[in-house]
């Protein structure tokens, strides 16, 4: 395939750096021209292979230009687009190796032994064998190679069975008209059938529908989290064709504008070539998002955008590394420790005297004191993370829990600010009507039956048209039926029927006989609602359970089906849609059978109260259904007679065909109808929340952490799920923040907030986005100070930004929770992903850190598996550091003692078997140690808040470990020196022998909960040193490790160097213990 368009971009670029070149050739002096044609010739040519060096590069490695497109129905389309393929990796082949030791050597600790190990080959500074230096270095960088290799193969393998994805793609060969081909094998401008329940692939125009309307619903939760089904529009000129064949037979084409990022627009036109009728006009209404399902029925389009080109992945962000905080934190310790390396090299340079070769000597000494950094930090610290990551897969409580990423296991444990998306995350998104509410009697589910009764009587008594005057008084059993009407009649929900046995979609035409429908088996026909509302479709659901069933409807006529199996026929003459604005929908219907024509109306009860005639109970009912976290609307009607109905239409008419200020003279002449309705019930409907979110959202709030709602639904859904979830404790206030769209705005809706300090705040995307243009340091302080705070209408992109604002105003960590597409940019810009494998797709599980297959586990794996993991590692981390401080302090001595020689206390093979063979073991067998039970962790939540405080590994207990190092080095070495009699020899077995048993009883004193596989650490290791006791004699002489002696020795200086510290731990256990040990 040829590509024209990047062949000339490529050539109007050179012939554009060559003719700049030569202009400035030209606008020479001309005695410059009779110069050699050499220097020129090369300078040409060197400016032609800079423009193509950086044209290379520019389309390899620079950011792709986005491009409007013309496709072609049925043909190639030209140009080149991206592959269509979903990529969450980090690495390639080519950067995997120089990006993973980029990420390992910028860790000082790292860096630094890469510089020691280096000037092992250096002779005159040698001082010990190359292994004892390159051996643990290698043994860190391969474990960590290792790690991040299954790490990214693992995202690999979870792309793949996204871009593998089977698709079918329609071809023009008449023998095979359809192919199947996987995701990532799409091309833009190729022809895709998506059945019903199946994965959108990748952005699509809608040309043609099994629906003969054109029309089909899609589940968009995945992209924008609302659970509203949209309606989609084929386009009219090729949904109208007599097949799918034919669109290789028209000649037409469509221009789409060039990818953006806006989910909620598109411009493009469709121009039919063939015909004369003219272009038509493309809009949101006609497209299909990647990442969407097709509700109902089979749907065809053309491919228009691909891979990094739709709206799902633009609205993405590039997956980063993530360095946990405790990294940081050990990081910044190694530096603090090889200030102290320095230093002390400069102090025995000081003593010894800079003479001679001195920097020679000053870096021997150097290499001598290494050790206080410890290369197996690292080492011990990833063999932790991942044990840690382990431990939270086959948690037998959190079963289906994966770890995506095993760097992060300890930031679980200093979690902030808790981010959750709602739809799919705290709900279901299953609407249930829970109450019906008609002024003198409310019906729960309970009492649903007495409803079902009463209707069953209503429509078996019928007699004749009644004539409501909506001010007489009604029987309780007349007001049931006209609230059941009306909710059965006021609504956008259509019936589609499917076959049980093929499941194939087959919409009922409105030309067939009503007997007919009526006869057809409820056996094979199985109805489903569908609605842009999931409220709707559970009112219609509810009225169908009583008795009065939605049969059919179009765009302008509806049918019941009455508790007798009457069919009910309603004309449809006007709808007015639900908006933000007005909040409230409404429908004027007539019924064929009596001719009366009634405008039904039902909305938001702040908007309802004033149009409805006054009730003293509508306000308070209203109040305790949202207390109760139902979502409340209110239903009204008014009955029209034939000459009001027609003012009203001939008004609305006019004031639609307005060319000036149309939408507010629509508005007006609605208005003009909505006055003193008759109110018939409210109704209290719940989306069912996920299974025990107000549980673990309340162990979390008194867990410290600050809870925050993230979603792209509306501001009444979000703020009655914040109620229902317990989000907001009952106790707390709600601020609502107004819409602001001005500087002015925004400031006066701070201000009214500030004075609400102890409020939950919610605040719109458009608000929100205006507040932090202008106010945005303020807005931040109030928001992260707030119990809790929700951001409805949120963009993908807003989410992530929200999280990056937190991180960067309070510097604490992070945490994301989210199960939709729309999530994947926010989960990956936290602290720590946590996705949750919902029912609508696997995208936001595979993007997170972390993966659970329910939001309960969020406590556990916070409470318990988070503060295990970080308490582990800092206790493994102190004692890494104080196993190298204490060698350290010790050789310091022995050079100090033996005119500063700059030669090392013990060789070779003790000093890698000191931090590998003999201590390993117990040292790391702290990653199986806890403080607490999982059960008391959870019982008492308010212990995680200690966490967030850093307390674990801080300043103050590294220089209390550092302290200890010095005494028990200090005594260590003196205590041999003072103690051998005849050779050296017998200080290196009696200073090691003291200095393993002290580090295994150092273990053994900071273990708080024993485990099995902690004592056989501690006596293998201790059988290993006696082991190499007796076979070791170039180390130790073994004649006197036999004599009494050597064993009352190092029994007395172990004993000075750890009974004062065990004695200190008892006092202070029993005069100031911890909180956790009081609990256990």
């Amino acid at each position: 395939m040829e590509f024209p368009l990047q062949d000339f971009d490529l050539e109007d670029e050179t012939d554009f750096l060559l003719g700049g070149s030569l202009n400035h050739g030209g606008d020479m002096d001309g005695g410059l021209a009779t110069q050699s044609r050499t220097p020129r010739n090369r300078k040409t040519l060197g400016t032609f292979l800079c423009g193509c060096f950086c044209s290379i590069w520019r389309r390899c490695c620079g950011p792709r230009e986005l491009r409007p497109r013309t496709i072609h129905l049925g043909k190639p389309t030209p140009g080149q687009f991206p592959a269509n393929t979903i990529r969450n990796q980090k690495y390639n082949i080519i950067t995997f190796l120089p990006l993973v030791l980029y990420q390992q050597f910028k860790f000082f600790l790292n860096l630094y032994f890469l510089i020691m190990a280096t000037s092992q080959f250096v002779p005159d500074i040698r001082i010990g064998y190359l292994y004892t230096y390159w051996g643990p270095l290698c043994f860190v960088l391969f474990v960590t190679i290792c790690r991040e290799a299954v790490d990214d193969l693992r995202r690999h393998k979870r792309d793949q069975e996204v871009n593998n994805q089977k698709c079918k793609r329609l071809l023009r060969n008449s023998e095979k008209s359809i192919e199947i081909v996987p995701a990532s094998k799409l091309k833009v401008g190729d022809l895709i059938i998506v059945d019903k329940d199946e994965r959108v692939p990748a952005d699509l125009i809608l040309l043609r529908t099994s629906e003969r309307s054109g029309a089909v619903f899609v589940r968009t939760d995945q992209l924008d989290g609302e659970t509203d089904w949209k309606l989609r529009l084929a386009v009219p000129a090729t949904q109208k064709l007599p097949n799918d064949r034919q669109l290789f037979e028209i000649n037409a084409s469509i221009f789409a504008e060039k990818p953006q990022r806006d989910i909620h627009s598109f411009i493009g036109t469709f121009t039919r070539h063939d015909s004369l009728s003219g272009d038509e006009s493309l809009d949101l209404e006609n497209t299909l998002w990647t990442n969407c399902v097709i509700a109902s029925g089979q749907a065809l389009g053309v491919v228009i955008y691909t891979g990094p080109e739709t709206r799902s992945v633009m609205n993405n962000s590039a997956p980063r590394s993530k360095v946990g905080l405790l990294d940081m934190e050990v990081n910044t310790i190694t530096k603090i420790l090889f200030v102290a390396v320095v230093g002390l090299a400069l102090i025995m340079m000081a003593l010894k005297g800079f003479s001679g070769p001195w920097y020679r000597y000053m870096f021997r000494f150097v290499l001598l004191f290494s050790y206080i950094i410890p290369i197996s930090l690292r080492v011990n610290l990833d063999m932790g993370k991942t044990y840690y990551s382990w431990a939270i897969s086959h948690d037998p409580n959190m079963r289906g829990t994966a770890v995506r990423c095993t760097t992060i296991p300890e930031e679980l444990g200093r979690i902030s600010y808790l981010l959750s998306d709602k739809t799919g995350t705290l709900t279901q998104n299953s609407m249930v009507l829970k109450r019906v509410h008609l002024g003198t009697v409310s019906y729960a589910q309970d009492s649903f039956d007495d409803v079902k009764t009463v209707l069953k009587q209503a429509y078996s008594n019928v007699e004749g048209p009644p004539s409501h005057t909506g001010k007489m008084r009604k029987s309780e059993n007349s007001r049931i039926k006209d609230a059941v009407q009306a909710l059965a009649l006021c609504h956008n929900v259509t019936p589609v029927y499917e076959n049980n046995e093929d499941s194939e979609t087959s919409s009922i035409s409105s030309s067939e006989a009503e007997a007919d429908q009526h006869m057809q088996s409820t056996e094979e026909q199985v109805v489903t609602y569908q609605a842009s509302s999931p409220d709707e479709v559970a009112l219609v659901q509810w009225t169908k359970e009583v008795g009065l069933a939605l049969n059919r409807r179009d765009l302008s006529s509806m049918q019941l089906q009455a508790p007798d199996g009457r069919l009910l026929n309603y004309s449809i003459l006007l709808v007015f849609p639900f908006t933000s604005e007005t909040k409230r929908m409404g429908v004027i219907v007539k019924d064929l059978q009596t001719g009366e024509i009634v405008f039904y109306l039902k909305g938001a009860d702040v908007v309802m109260s004033a149009i409805v005639q006054y009730t003293d109970w509508l306000e308070e009912e209203c109040g305790n259904m949202a207390r109760e976290g139902l979502r409340t609307l209110v239903v009204a009607r008014k009955v029209l007679s034939e000459e009001q109905y027609n003012d009203f239409e001939s008004r609305y008419n006019a004031a639609r065909m307005s060319v000036s200020d149309r939408v507010q003279r629509v508005a007006q002449v609605v208005e003009s109808l909505e006055r003193e309705m008759e109110l018939l019930c409210v109704t209290g409907v719940e989306d069912k929340l996920q299974y025990n979110v107000r549980p673990t959202l309340e162990l979390l709030r008194n867990a410290g952490i600050k809870i925050w709602m993230l979603t792209g639904d509306k501001l009444e859904t979000a703020t009655c799920i914040a109620k229902s979830s317990r989000l907001v404790s009952r106790t707390q206030g709600l601020h609502v923040m107004k819409k602001v769209v001005t500087r002015t705005d925004a400031h006066l809706e701070l201000n009214a907030f500030r004075r609400h300090s102890d409020y939950a705040l919610v605040v719109s995307g458009e608000s929100l986005e205006v507040c932090l243009n202008y106010y945005q340091q303020e807005f931040m302080e109030l928001a992260t100070a707030a119990p809790a705070v929700v951001c409805c209408r949120c963009s993908p992109t807003q989410k992530a930004q929200v999280v990056q604002l937190i991180q960067k105003h309070t510097g604490k960590r992070t945490a994301a929770v989210g199960d939709g597409g729309n999530d994947v940019s926010m989960i990956q810009q936290a602290d720590a992903g946590i996705g949750i494998e919902g029912r609508e797709g696997k995208q936001a599980s595979l993007a997170g850190d972390f993966s659970i297959p329910q939001f309960s586990y969020l406590a556990r794996l916070l409470l318990v598996h988070g503060r295990h993991s970080y308490k582990r590692s800092a206790s493994l981390s102190q004692f890494v550091v104080h196993r190298g401080l204490i060698i350290s302090t010790m050789q310091a001595v022995f050079s100090s003692v033996f005119y500063l020689s700059s030669v090392a206390l013990y060789q070779g093979f003790l000093m890698v078997g000191y931090a590998t063979l003999y201590t390993m073991f117990p040292v790391f067998s702290l990653v199986l140690d806890q403080d607490v039970s999982a059960e008391i962790a959870l019982t008492y939540p308010e212990l995680y808040k200690e966490l967030s405080k850093g307390r674990s590994l801080s300043f103050k207990t590294f220089f209390m470990w550092v302290l200890i190092s010095i005494y028990q080095g200090g005594v260590i070495m003196y205590g041999a020196l003072l103690l051998f009699e005849d050779e050296f020899i017998h200080i290196v077995a009696i200073s090691f022998s003291s200095l393993i048993l002290t580090e295994l009883i150092m273990v053994a004193l900071n273990i708080r909960t024993w485990h099995y596989l902690m004592v056989l650490a501690e006596l293998l290791s201790l059988a290993l040193y006696v082991l190499s006791l007796i076979v070791l004699h170039d180390y130790f002489d073994s004649e006197f490790i036999r004599t009494p002696d050597f064993f009352w020795k190092v029994l007395v200086i172990t004993l000075i160097s750890c009974l004062p510290l065990y004695i200190l731990k008892f006092l202070r256990k029993k005069f100031s213990p911890t909180t956790y040990s009081k609990l256990s």
